[in-house]
């Protein structure tokens, strides 16, 4: 199964209430200093795609779906780069009915190549109001510490302004548009079909 949505739209919160073993899309990200990567706000745009490794997360997904674990990347995203590896393994991963939850602002991405190879439960695209997301995005990112506070405004006031064709986007490559409560309840319904 795969989850997009904007930036501070409450993935990472539906993951935790899931209870499905998740593999976050994030840790594939480049590393900042890695040459030809794409510019916005004067930073990495780690809102394009160029910014992420999507073949080795495409690789990781099928090693998982097909073996149960995989060697993945951790990534610390106040760094900007990798700091480690660590072996993510689906428990029960021999059942007939075992889940794995992808989850990053480029799932999409996956929709294709996963449902070409037989293993797309499904994907979802996560939404709520746009000045919900900016908030949260934003909260946390100064929370964090992510980056600068003026660098972490505009880029956020950027993604406010781009959302709806992200959303788009998303719906295009095959993603479903759901509200918090919807994707939770469509996730508890693959979890009971188990």
């Amino acid at each position: 199964m795969l989850l997009t949505g904007p930036s501070g739209c409450g993935k990472s919160r539906l993951t935790r209430n899931s209870g499905l073993p998740t593999l976050n899309l994030d840790d594939f990200y480049h590393a900042g200093d890695d040459t030809g990567l794409p510019q916005r706000f004067g930073i990495v745009d780690w809102d394009d795609p160029r910014s992420w490794d999507g073949a080795a997360a495409l690789a990781a997904i099928i090693e998982i779906a097909t073996t149960g674990t995989a060697q993945v990347p951790i990534y610390a995203i106040k760094l900007n780069r990798q700091i480690g590896i660590r072996t993510f393994s689906v428990p029960g991963f021999h059942s007939p009915h075992a889940l794995l939850l992808a989850e990053g602002v480029f799932a999409g991405e996956l929709v294709e190549p996963l449902k070409g190879a037989g293993l797309l439960a499904g994907a979802i695209c996560l939404k709520r109001p746009r000045l919900l997301s900016f908030w949260f995005r934003l909260t946390r990112d100064i929370k964090e510490a992510r980056k600068p506070i003026p660098t972490l405004i505009k880029r956020g006031i950027g993604l406010l302004r781009s959302e709806p064709a992200l959303i788009a986007h998303w719906e295009s490559q095959g993603c479903q548009p759901m509200s918090f409560g919807q994707a939770q309840e469509a996730l508890a319904s693959l979890t009971a079909d188990g």
